[in-house]
């Protein structure tokens, strides 16, 4: 069955240009996010990946540009109204001193909490569900500082489906994890999305970006150079412009994706005597 064609974005960015004090990191960038998309973002390091989704989670403010949501300017809602729409789980945390692992999930529900709604059936069940989904649930007691790295990343990664956000922008979900609960993940983003949630993912692994999403955006030097379907997009060229690096690209054996096998190298040739 073909998918049906994504809706125009809640969430846009328009002539942005992104910085961290003097050092422009990118420019001229005009992104739109497909609702109810998987949306990855690659490239090369240091190419303003991480930067372009800070900008659109509003964690860093454009030096010029704007990014919007729901048709307002991102930078004049609420906090509050902001974390009911849209949630981040970004690159590196801070985890307050002795926080178990129940409580930061449902420190998620936080922008559910009104004056006269405090803690509810609602989010009881809103953080057990994200806790089976993360396979954390067996952790609820733990300190979340005595985790290995992967656990803390799908406790982190919990506490964001906690906040049941319709879009959902994560930087690089799948750091510290080896390559089975890389996968695990990966199909967890892949259930939410065709729930009907909006996803966007920072991602290094280009195979799995492919394998996963249905709109890529691809950059290289703080600008997009590229954007579409994966089948559409990657090719020998880009990867290589993008990449620096030379491949042949066939169909996944599982799912039919791009799937890029990089040149080998070539091995200095024999001698006998």
């Amino acid at each position: 069955m073909s998918r049906p064609a994504p809706r125009p974005g809640r969430l846009t960015g328009s002539d942005l240009t992104l910085a961290y004090d003097r050092r422009v990191v990118a420019a001229d960038l005009d992104v739109v996010i497909p609702d109810e998309s998987f949306t990855v973002i690659i490239g090369p390091n240091a190419c303003g990946k991480s930067t372009l989704l800070r900008a659109l989670a509003r964690m860093l403010k454009p030096r010029k540009g704007a990014v919007h949501l729901d048709g307002g300017l991102i930078t004049s809602l609420p906090s509050k109204e902001v974390a009911r729409r849209l949630g981040l789980l970004p690159q590196s945390s801070i985890v307050p001193e002795g926080v178990t692992v129940a409580d930061l999930v449902a420190r998620g529900r936080y922008p559910h909490q009104r004056l006269m709604r405090q803690w509810s059936r609602a989010d009881e069940a809103a953080v057990a569900e994200a806790m089976r989904a993360t396979d954390v649930a067996e952790l609820a007691d733990r300190i979340v500082d005595e985790l290995s790295g992967g656990q803390r990343q799908r406790v982190w990664l919990a506490m964001a489906l906690a906040q049941e956000t319709p879009i959902l922008l994560l930087d690089e979900p799948t750091t510290f994890l080896d390559i089975s609960h890389q996968i695990e993940v990966l199909d967890l983003c892949a259930d939410l999305h065709e729930s009907g949630r909006t996803m966007v993912a920072v991602l290094h692994d280009l195979n799995q970006a492919c394998r996963y999403a249905t709109h890529l955006i691809v950059m290289r030097g703080g600008r997009i150079v590229a954007e579409g379907e994966p089948a559409a997009t990657v090719t020998p060229e880009l990867v290589e412009r993008v990449f620096d690096l030379r491949c042949e690209i066939i169909p996944d054996p599982q799912t039919g994706t791009p799937l890029i096998v990089p040149e080998a190298r070539r091995r200095a040739p024999t001698t006998t005597i």
